[in-house]
């Protein structure tokens, strides 16, 4: 099938490359030009496990072609992928222009029937808005072609998107049309060959899965930190309290880790987005804005630790950073505890050493440009001479680290643990200071 992705970022790239993976004809479409041309050397902009050898593959086969130009490239295509971004505007809504633009650009080049196919997050009934604004501009050119608008919301975690995509646990899809649905179905039936996972709905319902989604996985995170906040006041263990409840069938032992509060692409602007969709319709989301609350909060949370143990004035003291990004598996820093740790720090005096396997250079240059970090390329070096270890990222790699080694780098064996990794370590009987969330 031929196939035109528009937006060669995150949810654009993956899913191209993986559609391309299957055998189909893609074209991935930017208005970037140097990040075209870096594509087109191989050169991926992001860092996802499994992405880089899938679209060298792609592309020197013939099945992934890179390019600056919509109108030729959709035409001979079949199926057109909005996968533009969606970023939050000021009164929290998603910002919907280069969605909207993509469509425009659509009905101005179209000489033949297309299924243009919503991919990025977007409110609901934004694809209305979308099928307005491609009919706009056929009327203008005095063409009656046929079209069809599809919501195809994706469900990617990243750092496992390749995983997720090629072996998904639901293809939701919103259509009018039994064309439409038909043919969709058909495009993702061979990612559906061991289990059928496609599931059909009209366009709005569509939409709204997946905001829900994201916001009752923001909802677990955010109420298992608010237990894991009263465990630490009333003295109980949130380690502990997860698996007594996370052993319930019903509630599971997904998103309810104790943490220092989730970041992304997704969730915080989902929920939000979510809010003001509820705000629009004159309906109060009272959950989704505690959700949102106790999550901003929650970042602070490993800051005030540190400051109760070193004081309000942290000048002299210098403390080393385990983890940038996050989560695991990615170099994304949107919205991650650890930029709102390492401010708070500094704005009390204090030095930071960081280190992160992938989101070094997203902090240097975007998140944290403007502030004085150190940054090292391992993680013993980020320890070296300091007051203590702060945890915000549970890569692999720090799972399970020499704590002989740790206690040798730091001036005193303090470790604040933002994700509750070395809990099972009983790290006071090896004479550490130890603080994590939701247990004294």
């Amino acid at each position: 099938m031929k196939i035109v992705v528009v937006g060669s970022g995150y949810v654009g790239l993956v899913s191209g490359t993986c559609f391309s993976e299957m055998g189909n004809k893609v074209t991935c479409v930017d208005i970037d030009i140097e990040k075209v041309e870096k594509l087109k050397k191989g050169i991926i902009p992001i860092y996802e496990p499994g992405l880089e050898p899938m679209v060298l593959k792609n592309v020197k086969n013939g099945n992934l072609k890179i390019t600056t130009s919509l109108p030729e490239a959709i035409k001979d295509a079949v199926i057109v992928f909005i996968a533009v971004g969606t970023p939050m505007g000021l009164d929290g809504s998603a910002d919907l222009q280069y969605v909207l633009s993509v469509a425009k650009e659509i009905g101005q080049s179209m000489q033949k029937r297309l299924i243009i196919v919503d991919k990025s997050t977007v409110p609901i009934g934004t694809a209305d808005k979308v099928k307005a604004t491609i009919q706009a501009e056929l009327d203008k050119r005095n063409l009656d072609l046929e079209f069809d608008v599809v919501s195809n919301p994706e469900f990617l975690k990243e750092g496992a998107a390749i995983q997720d995509f090629m072996k998904p646990d639901r293809v939701v899809i919103g259509a009018e049309s039994d064309y439409a649905m038909e043919t969709m179905r058909q495009l993702y039936a061979p990612f559906c060959m061991n289990h059928d996972r496609f599931i059909g709905m009209d366009i709005k319902s569509a939409e709204m899965t997946k905001y829900a989604a994201n916001a009752m996985l923001a909802t677990k995170i955010s109420f298992m930190n608010e237990i894991a906040n009263i465990c630490e006041r009333v003295g109980a263990d949130a380690n502990q309290v997860r698996i007594g409840i996370g052993s319930d069938a019903r509630i599971g032992y997904s998103f309810i880790y104790p943490g220092c509060g989730y970041g992304g692409s997704c969730f915080p602007k989902d929920v939000k987005a979510l809010k003001k969709i509820a705000e629009e319709f004159n309906y109060d989301a009272k959950v989704i804005t505690a959700v949102e609350e106790v999550n901003d909060a929650q970042k602070f949370v490993i800051a005030e630790k540190v400051v109760k143990r070193f004081g309000e004035d942290l000048k002299g003291k210098t403390f080393g950073l385990w983890g940038l990004a996050f989560k695991p598996g990615t170099d994304d820093m949107r919205e991650a505890p650890a930029i709102y740790v390492v401010k708070e720090l500094v704005k009390r005096g204090a030095k930071i050493k960081a280190y992160d396997p992938k989101a070094i250079e997203e902090a240097k240059e975007f998140y944290l440009k403007d502030v004085a970090v150190e940054y090292v390329d391992s993680k013993y070096k980020a320890i070296e001479n300091t007051d203590a270890l702060i945890l915000l990222t549970e890569w692999k790699e720090f799972r399970s680290p020499d704590f002989e080694e740790i206690k040798m780098q730091l001036k005193s064996p303090i470790i604040f643990d933002g994700r509750n990794q070395y809990n099972i370590f009983k790290l006071d009987e090896k004479g550490f200071e130890y603080y994590q969330i939701g247990k004294k």
